[in-house]
């Protein structure tokens, strides 16, 4: 029995080395397939990164054309505005070439009854007048339309107790379609 012994540390030495190596090897081929997965995982989180980027790049390439497109629009909408204000003047001063003065005179007096002043309108034709009267004053960048019925061969008062309290530097307008707008500065 004696002699049994010594062989028995030995073989339980053995199993201890034997089963540690097995748990060596099981831990470096654990890691070695950690490390494969960590690479396949770097593989393709730098697959989708290259991807964004070529995304990234289509995109600003695409963001480009198109602000180029803008401003190409942009100059032509330009271009064609010039063009419709040249001709709109152009029709405009014909329009206003062929139509008569308005038969109308307007003058200004001091208000009896409030501040400022009453426009005093005269209609010198023989016929009843139906014109729009535009007033705007640009110090308080307030702007109002009235519609007028004037009689033939007579005047109207129109002041503060009509819908505006006239000052100086008014600006005033008279429109009628069968004739040429009247436009005039209170003074």
């Amino acid at each position: 029995m004696g002699a049994s012994s010594p062989v028995q540390p030995k073989r339980r030495g053995l199993f201890v080395s034997i089963g540690l190596n097995v748990v060596l090897l099981l831990l470096v081929c654990g890691l070695a397939l950690y490390a494969f997965m960590l690479n396949v995982d770097l593989g393709d989180v730098k697959r989708q990164l290259s991807k964004e980027i070529e995304t990234r790049q289509q995109t600003e390439r695409y963001l480009i054309e198109t602000r180029n497109q803008l401003t190409e629009s942009l100059r032509e909408i330009e271009q064609l505005k010039a063009q419709l204000a040249y001709k709109e003047t152009d029709a405009q001063a014909a329009a206003v070439a062929a139509k008569p003065a308005l038969p109308v005179v307007v003058g200004f007096r001091s208000s009896m009854l409030g501040k400022g002043l009453v426009a005093v309108i005269e209609n010198t034709s023989d016929r009843y007048l139906a014109v729009i009267l535009a007033v705007r004053n640009p110090t308080l960048s307030t702007a109002r339309r009235f519609k007028l019925e004037l009689e033939p061969k007579s005047s109207t008062d129109f002041g503060h107790l009509e819908g505006w309290q006239f000052s100086s530097g008014d600006e005033v307008g008279l429109f009628n379609d069968e004739f040429g707008a009247l436009k005039i500065t209170v003074p």
